[in-house]
């Protein structure tokens, strides 16, 4: 009886934030369908939670540079890739490929995969 008392209540509890968690994680902001390659300077890295955050300086030809705010995956995500609070430090120069907002405002979401320094080198992280 025991047993099922129990299952009864982690069924409830998860019936009742079945919705939670895709609201957090809606990607209806970003055009997944229209990737841009982006390179810049670092001017910040925020390893915290729940979305690590790039803060990039990007210089046009004619234009001034522009600060594209970028999020990214969870810290936790990030640890499994071997990534730190420490690997990235302003004045790193990166290319990555992000997932722009649909809005046209200089933003969007990148991941750990599809970054690397300018030079084209990967990001390896020492353990």
């Amino acid at each position: 009886m025991r047993a099922h008392f129990e299952a009864l209540i982690v069924s409830v509890a998860l019936i009742a934030t079945a919705d939670v968690a895709p609201a957090h994680h809606s990607i209806a902001m970003v055009d997944q369908e229209h990737p841009i390659d982006l390179v810049g300077v670092v001017r910040d890295f925020k390893f915290t939670s729940p979305h690590a955050f790039i803060v990039l300086e990007v210089k046009g030809k004619d234009e001034p540079p522009v600060i594209w705010r970028l999020e990214g995956d969870s810290p936790n995500s990030l640890t499994w890739d071997g990534w730190s609070s420490k690997t990235l430090k302003p004045g790193d120069e990166l290319k990555l490929t992000i997932e722009p907002l649909r809005s046209g405002a200089p933003g969007g979401v990148w991941h750990a995969r599809k970054t690397r320094y300018k030079d084209g080198t990967p990001i390896v992280v020492a353990h």
